[in-house]
């Protein structure tokens, strides 16, 4: 692979557009990785940059958006009655420095081609969403974080330079030392900025495929949050499955996981000789939508308890890394479970000082209501950059919610409870959000708004949540 150290970081060029460059639309039904809402657009899926040109430079009015591989959960990536860029077929590497760490890629590259490409060479991504199969140009735009933002950060602080095609064509390069406010604008900007077509980023040099790791259990959410505080000075990995069901006496109880990168001496002797093979697994696949009664409240409670009973503290264990990222990875077409209605994943954060307090209160309600989640995660967050980026230095908990007629009266309860206490909601997986919530929720909106419209001020770059949101005025 070209070695990418001496390349010029400058602006490039923007191919020369027309008409006769641009792909055929199709025109289709749409939707995130939730499967709700579903919205007709056109789908452009050009395979050079001069394509890429020809769509943004259309005069045509309508609005556009860039979507990768549609793993964002809500409407980030859809455009209802208007143009969707579908980017997966600009995905080439373009170099690698060994001595720097830094990738030149392309944005349709997504996370598991870097990963079948450099962890056999002994590197791996420095932050990893809970599924591989995304782009890199979608994670820059969600600023995407994993199970090591108390210790790494998200994405966005290992991405070098970004390259963007902008409203008007320009392609132009930012980074923190160049256009820094349109760099910190477009990492977690939801694509709005313009279309991510380049980026270089930071990879993290590893010494095996495997994670040192222990799994404990928690009864309630105060020794989780113990546990929490204790292990993570230790481990630069966490995640937790919480029960969101629980009450009294049970309010809270997880199953937690550390981990560490495994060192090659430490693996087993029977691993250590290979240290970046992992063992090949059956990947199964959901065929058909369930049933609506499937994820009932009983058998999410009964779930809840059985997952519960069959974790012990595992003391030290070696995991691969597929198992310790992307367990869900391993079944295809997951979200059919949820049956035709789809779902959406409801993510919120609060200040350290909140967590507990905000945790407490967003979990009696969801018991109180019924409508629990088959999936409920909760991670501990560090500091952040980006002006639209989600975490903030506290607790995250993401739950898994069927689409039902109750559902969303319930949500806005819970948005009101996150906003009291100073945090919010994150943008790549919400899909009902109000956009005065919103607002209240991101206090950098403002700026970013102003960076927007300098770049972008006919808001030719617009999709449904951020016309959902009021993303195209100031307030």
């Amino acid at each position: 692979m070209e070695d990418s150290s001496s390349k010029d970081t400058s602006a490039s060029a923007a191919p020369k557009a027309s008409a006769s460059n641009a792909p055929i639309a199709k025109s289709t039904d749409l939707s995130g990785w939730g499967r709700y809402p579903i919205v007709h657009s056109d789908v452009y899926r050009p395979e050079k940059l001069s394509e890429l040109a020809a769509v943004v430079g259309d005069p045509a009015p309508t609005h556009l958006i860039a979507r990768g591989a549609g793993r964002a959960y809500g409407d980030a990536a859809i455009n209802d009655r208007a143009r969707v860029l579908d980017a997966q077929r600009i995905n080439r590497m373009l170099g690698f420095d060994p001595a720097t760490e830094i990738l030149q890629c392309e944005a349709g590259v997504t996370i598991a081609e870097i990963i079948e490409t450099f962890l056999p060479r002994g590197w791996f991504m420095p932050v990893t969403p809970g599924t591989k199969f995304v782009t890199i140009g979608g994670s820059i735009a969600a600023d995407v974080h994993g199970k090591n933002h108390h210790r790494d950060r998200s994405l966005g602080s290992h991405i070098v330079w970004i390259s963007l095609m902008l409203a008007n064509g320009e392609i132009v390069r930012c980074s923190r030392d160049h256009d820094a406010d349109l760099f910190w604008a477009t990492i977690g900007g939801m694509g709005l900025t313009g279309v991510i077509i380049e980026t270089a980023i930071r990879l993290k040099r590893v010494a095996s495929a495997w994670f040192d790791s222990e799994v404990v259990r928690a009864r309630d959410l105060d020794e989780a949050l113990e546990r929490f505080e204790r292990e993570d000075a230790r481990y630069g990995y966490s995640v937790g499955w919480i029960d969101c069901l629980g009450s009294g006496a049970t309010l809270g109880r997880s199953v937690i996981t550390f981990g560490n990168v495994a060192e090659r001496d430490a693996l087993p002797a029977t691993t250590r000789e290979t240290p970046f093979e992992v063992p090949r697994r059956f990947r199964a696949g959901v065929p058909i939508n369930f049933p609506g009664f499937a994820l009932s409240k009983a058998t999410v409670k009964a779930f809840n308890a059985m997952w519960f009973a069959i974790h012990r503290d595992s003391g030290r264990v070696f995991i691969d890394y597929e198992s310790f990222f992307y367990p869900l990875d391993m079944i295809h077409d997951w979200h059919r479970i949820y049956g035709k209605r789809g779902f959406t994943q409801y993510q919120c954060v609060w200040p350290l000082a909140e967590s507990r307090a905000g945790l407490i209160e967003v979990l009696e309600a969801i018991a109180r209501s019924g409508l629990g989640s088959f999936l409920t995660v909760l991670k501990r967050f560090g500091p952040q950059e980006g002006m639209l980026s989600f975490p903030m230095p506290g607790y995250t908990l993401a739950l898994d919610f069927p689409i039902t007629s109750d559902l969303f009266p319930l949500l806005d309860r819970l948005d009101q409870m996150v906003l009291a206490r100073g945090g919010r909601v994150y943008l790549a997986k919400d899909s009902r959000m109000k956009p005065e919530t919103f607002k209240a929720m991101y206090s950098e909106f403002p700026r970013w708004y102003a960076i927007k419209r300098r770049v972008d001020p006919d808001n030719r770059f617009s999709s449904s949540l951020s016309r959902r949101l009021k993303m195209d005025v100031a307030s």
